[in-house]
């Protein structure tokens, strides 16, 4: 029983590691320098990118136990079924996961004229907002009827 406390407290500490650096990889994405880039320059004129990060993650630990001893384990409802013996055992499990991700929402020009800020739009996410709720108020409607 020893050895297998050992075992699940190893892959524990294994697990905990590997969450710790997932954690950091996932993390090191909401950087000052995710957000905006490198001054881009060409003559007068410099142009930076200001730009939308999202870090998501989750992750989870599992351990197990019993004592490690025989244990008669009956088969089926039936009474005439002979018993099984089985032994008893440790079980454990992890995962994690996780979601980095960017999007340039803006563009910084300075020159000679001074700084103008130009929001990028995305057109693909307003027409789908657009037709969500288009779609929403039509269920609405027809209910309401």
């Amino acid at each position: 029983m020893g050895e297998q406390l050992n075992g699940v407290m190893m892959a524990a500490i294994k697990n905990q590691q590997d969450a710790n650096g997932l954690i950091e990889k996932l993390l090191a994405v909401a950087q000052p320098g995710s957000i905006f880039s490198s001054p881009v320059t060409c003559g007068e004129h410099t142009v930076i990118t200001a730009s939308e990060v999202t870090v998501s993650m989750g992750y989870g630990f599992g351990t197990g136990g019993a004592g490690g001893d025989k244990q008669d384990v009956a088969v089926g409802e039936e009474a005439a079924t002979p018993a099984v013996t089985q032994e008893s055992g440790y079980g454990i499990g992890g995962g994690g996961g996780g979601y980095s991700g960017g999007r340039p929402v803006a563009v910084i020009g300075i020159g000679p004229e001074g700084v103008e800020v130009k929001p990028i739009v995305d057109e693909t996410k307003i027409a789908l907002a657009f037709f969500t709720a288009l779609g929403s108020m039509f269920l609405m409607f027809r209910k309401m009827k």
